[in-house]
């Protein structure tokens, strides 16, 4: 009897679902980085270039835009600082950001205090009131604005600017405020008003320690919006000596258009301040959203 071998072609060895799987995370993560790397260059570019150019002379801009320094001219900065125009605008736009953030955490904590922790009659109308403002941004209010606050004889003060951007701050305040108050256990107020703690007490005592978080959150928004602010000072700011940093940095640029590096440096000390400001608390600001979203 004859035996008959059968030789079976061997099979490619397929990989493991673990090792694929492993190299379509790898693939996608770079995919993924190398987008965050050309969003980043992007957004910094424009940045980088004014801070650099306010070290150069005008020749240099002139021949070469794109360039770097040949050499590193610090008196376009130190001349820029040491003008007292620049920082009468630093003091204005710090006096509008810090009394527009103390007035805006304030009233949207008390307004979305009671929101979420009381029940009444039109609740439900006034937090859709607030959400509706988030649809109604300043550039489409900014005749009716003028306006009021000219009527007002707010016309070329701080205050015809502080006003409108509480009222504007506002809804958002609110919206990011209530979620964080309403996740507040009920047992703990009970527990409060046990040991003799009244609603004004347990807001002070328990509420606020509590919504630190959010309230950052909220006080960083209102200030860097404030900060940057320039339509609104654009029509209600007529007097220089009242011009906030942005309205400032627009008149300073009219001013000394041919001085291109001078006007560059002026811009980059404008903006320096918002950047380190949002730099320092961005994990604050990305924790209180956070927080909001899941409350």
């Amino acid at each position: 009897m004859t035996a008959t071998a059968t030789l079976v072609a061997p099979r490619a060895a397929k990989k493991p679902p673990h090792r694929a799987a492993a190299g379509r995370s790898r693939a996608s993560s770079a995919v993924v980085g190398f987008v965050a790397l050309v969003l980043i260059a992007l957004m910094l570019g424009p940045v980088i270039y004014i801070i650099l150019g306010g070290f150069r002379s005008n020749s240099e801009i002139t021949v070469d835009p794109s360039g770097f320094p040949t050499r590193w001219n610090w008196e376009n900065y130190t001349e820029v600082l040491a003008s007292g125009t620049f920082w009468g605008q630093v003091a204005n736009s710090t006096i509008a950001a810090v009394a527009t953030t103390l007035f805006v955490v304030a009233l949207g904590l008390m307004a979305a205090y009671a929101l979420s922790r009381y029940s009444f009659r039109g609740r439900g109308a006034l937090y859709a009131l607030f959400t509706a403002g988030l649809m109604f941004p300043m550039t489409v209010a900014i005749t009716p604005l003028y306006i009021l606050v000219r009527n007002l004889g707010l016309m070329n003060s701080l205050a015809g600017v502080i006003l409108p951007q509480i009222a504007f701050a506002l809804p958002i305040t609110v919206i990011i405020l209530s979620p964080f108050l309403a996740a507040i256990p009920r047992e703990l107020q009970e527990a409060a008003s046990i040991d003799g703690l009244g609603r004004l007490g347990f807001f002070w005592r328990m509420v606020l320690p509590l919504a630190v978080p959010a309230v950052v959150t909220v006080g960083i928004l209102a200030f860097v919006n404030s900060w940057n602010s320039y339509m609104l000072p654009l029509f209600i700011l007529n007097n220089e000596a009242a011009y906030t940093l942005p309205l400032g940095t627009q008149a300073f640029a009219s001013q000394y258009s041919v001085d291109t590096a001078r006007v560059l440096a002026f811009t980059s000390l404008s903006m320096i301040p918002a950047l380190v400001f949002f730099s320092l608390f961005e994990r604050r600001i990305v924790g209180g959203l956070t927080g909001a979203v899941k409350g």
